[in-house]
């Protein structure tokens, strides 16, 4: 019971990552707002499970860090950790690129964060042991091509963590990210569904395995326990060697 009693909000919850690590801080004790999209499956995230709380919502939308937060204080009592874990991608040349897509994916990916971020510090500032977990990718370091909108989001979410680390260490509060690698999700369910596409990414791993939602989902748990209490400002790879090469 790693969690025992602690006050979770995870983001992105209805499916893969999201759904592992909310599953998962219940089981360690943990009380969770389960957030993520109207008409998502966030029933099949609950389950029995009374201590998880299903709250659906669009992070983007006016007003809704807000709602999500308050919702998570008025089940709990409080917060003490925020999993800032939604996100989306997409893929266009820079010259082919449209603004609205720029922001969909930075929306979503890092302003979200940044406004869920600022609206949960007041909270977590009361916490004993406070936490802010941000998911950024092996991309805020890497690119590929078609990937500028995504790239520039994750490494945005790697620049705000580290910030949030450096300015929230004297209220106690610990900021990482998670750097996921190739992880078999909704997200990547329709290029890994092909085996060949599978096999080619598993091949890049020392490990020779897709990564599946739960290893990610033990990483923030690391993060979110006692044992993460002196790591700050860090970025976790969790990506089964991928990069090793890169």
């Amino acid at each position: 019971m790693r969690l025992k009693d602690r006050r979770a909000i995870v983001t992105g919850a209805a499916s893969g990552i999201g759904r592992a690590s909310a599953q998962l801080f219940a089981e360690q004790g943990a009380r969770v707002l389960a957030v993520d999209r109207p008409g998502t499956d966030l029933d099949g995230t609950k389950g029995n499970r009374e201590s998880i709380v299903t709250h659906p919502a669009d992070i983007t939308a006016k007003g809704a860090p807000q709602a999500i937060v308050a919702a998570a204080v008025k089940a709990f009592g409080g917060l003490d950790i925020l999993f800032n874990n939604a996100g989306v991608s997409g893929r266009a040349f820079v010259e082919e690129m449209t603004e609205e897509e720029w922001d969909r994916v930075n929306g979503v990916n890092v302003r979200a964060q940044f406004l869920l971020a600022r609206e949960a510090i007041p909270h977590l500032k009361s916490s004993p042991a406070p936490r802010i977990i941000n998911t950024a990718s092996v991309m805020a370091e890497a690119t590929d091509f078609g990937l500028a909108a995504y790239c520039a989001s994750k490494a945005g979410v790697a620049g705000l963590t580290r910030t949030l680390a450096l300015e929230l260490g004297k209220f106690g509060i610990t900021a990482n990210y998670i750097e996921p690698g190739a992880i078999q999700t909704g997200m990547t369910a329709k290029n890994f569904a092909d085996p060949t596409i599978a096999g080619v990414w598993a091949k890049k791993s020392p490990l020779r395995r897709l990564g599946q939602p739960i290893d990610i989902a033990r990483g923030a748990l690391f993060l979110a326990s006692d044992d993460g209490g002196f790591v700050t400002g860090h970025g976790l790879r969790v990506d089964g060697g991928l990069m090793l090469r890169c």
